[in-house]
C-alpha cells in the first residue's frame, strides 16, 4: 500500500530565539559562516551526521567543548543555525534508545526541525559482530518487524512525534549467501516493511532503505519499494555505486509518482571510513572537495523541491572533511538553481 510522507513540518522555518547563557552552556558560534547561508525553502532540510565534534568551534559552536559535553548539550546550539534543519541520529544504529531519550532530543530543537533516524543494527545486520566488526554468527533478529517496531519505531515516533523525519534502515553488508538469493531477500524486505506500523499516534512513518551491497540495487528492489511505499535512501559510500547510478535507480522507483528525497552523504569515494577519519580530523575544513557529487545533489534537491517533494540531505565529516562546510556549499548551489 502506498504511504504518504506524513506530517513532518510546519509552515515557516524562523530560527529560534537565542537562549540565555548559563553555566556550562554550549552556545552557537556568533561569527559562523553558516549564518550567511542563503535561506532555502522550508521543505529542503540540510544537516549533518551527528553534532558533537569539538573541531566545529567557529563553525557551529562558540568554544571548544569535550565531545561528551557536545553530545549532551550541543544539539540546541546546532539547531539555532537556520541552515541546519535536520541531523542524522546515528547513535540509534548502535543500540536502541528510549522514548525519553528521543523526547529529550525533540525538546532541544525548533518546531520546523526534522530528524533523520537510523534504525538499530539489531534488526539491520544479518550477523552478530564482535568488537572489531567481524561477523560471527547469524543474527536471529535480522528483519524482525516485531522487534523493529518495539525497539525502534514506537519509541522514536512517541518521543520525536512530528519531528521524526525519515526512519532509515541501513542494511549492513550482507553475507554472500543472502546476496546470491536476492529474490528471497527482496521478498523478506517487502514482508518486513509491510509488517511495520503504517500509522502511529496520528503520524505516518516515512521509512527508507539504505544499502551497502551494490548488487541489490536492481529494478526488482525498486519495484518492491514502490509497492511498499518505502523510499530508497541515496547512500553515498565507497561500497555503493556513484551518485548518478543511484539517481537512475531512484527515478525507476518514482515513476510517475515521485516521493521525498532522502540522501546520506557518508564518505568520500575511494576512502575507507577509518582512513577518511584520520585524514580529515578535526573536521574543521574541507580537505577533498567533491564538486561533482555536490553538483548532482544540488540538482536533485532543486528538482525535488520544484516537484513539490520534501528533501532531507545529511553530510558526514568523512565526505569532504567538514560536514557543516559541505552543507554550506551545497545550500549555495541549490539556491543558485532555484533562482
Amino acid at each position: 500500500m502506498s504511504r504518504q510522507p506524513g506530517l513532518f513540518e510546519t509552515e515557516t522555518a524562523a530560527p529560534p530565539k537565542r537562549r540565555a547563557a548559563g553555566a556550562g552552556d554550549v552556545r552557537t558560534a556568533r561569527d559562523s559562516p553558516l549564518l550567511e547561508a542563503p535561506p532555502l525553502p522550508v521543505d529542503i532540510r540540510l544537516g549533518t551526521s551527528s553534532w558533537f565534534f569539538p573541531g566545529w568551534r567557529g563553525l557551529v559552536y562558540d568554544a571548544v567543548h569535550p565531545q561528551v559535553t557536545l553530545s549532551r548539550k550541543g544539539l540546541a546550539a546546532y539547531a539555532e543555525i537556520p541552515l541546519l534543519r535536520t541531523v542524522s541520529l546515528d547513535r540509534t544504529f548502535y543500540t536502541p534508545i528510549s522514548t525519553a531519550d528521543y523526547a529529550r532530543y525533540a525538546s532541544q530543537v525548533p518546531e520546523h526541525f526534522s530528524f533523520v533516524v537510523k534504525a538499530p543494527a539489531l534488526v539491520c545486520d544479518a550477523v552478530m559482530r564482535d568488537e572489531e566488526g567481524r561477523g560471527k554468527v547469524p543474527n536471529p533478529y535480522f528483519l524482525d518487524a516485531a522487534v523493529a517496531t518495539r525497539e525502534f519505531v514506537v519509541p522514536c515516533l512517541e518521543g520525536l512525534k512530528a519531528k521524526a523525519g525519515p526512519l532509515v534502515f541501513q542494511v549492513s553488508p550482507l553475507p554472500r549467501s543472502l546476496v546470491e538469493d536476492a529474490t528471497l531477500l527482496v521478498e523478506r524486505l517487502e514482508a518486513f516493511f509491510a509488517a511495520l506500523p503504517q500509522v502511529l499516534g496520528g503520524l505516518q512513518p516515512l521509512y527508507a532503505l539504505e544499502l551497502r551491497n551494490p548488487e541489490l540495487l536492481t529494478p526488482r528492489l525498486m519495484r518492491m519499494l514502490a509497492r511498499a511505499g518505502v523510499r530508497y535512501c541515496v547512500g553515498l559510500h565507497d561500497r555503493m555505486p556513484e551518485i548518478e547510478r543511484q539517481e537512475t535507480a531512484l527515478r525507476a522507483l518514482d515513476g510517475d509518482q515521485p516521493g521525498p528525497l532522502v540522501v546520506r552523504w557518508n564518505l568520500h569515494r575511494g576512502f575507507l571510513y577509518q582512513a577518511a577519519k584520520q585524514r580529515y580530523e578535526p573536521f574543521d575544513r574541507l580537505v577533498d572537495e567533491d564538486a561533482e557529487t555536490r553538483r548532482v545533489l544540488a540538482r536533485m534537491a532543486a528538482a525535488a523541491h520544484k516537484a513539490g517533494r520534501k528533501v532531507w540531505i545529511t553530510a558526514n565529516n568523512k565526505a569532504e572533511g567538514s560536514a557543516p562546510l559541505s552543507i554550506l556549499k551545497l545550500a549555495r548551489e541549490i539556491d543558485n538553481l532555484l533562482g
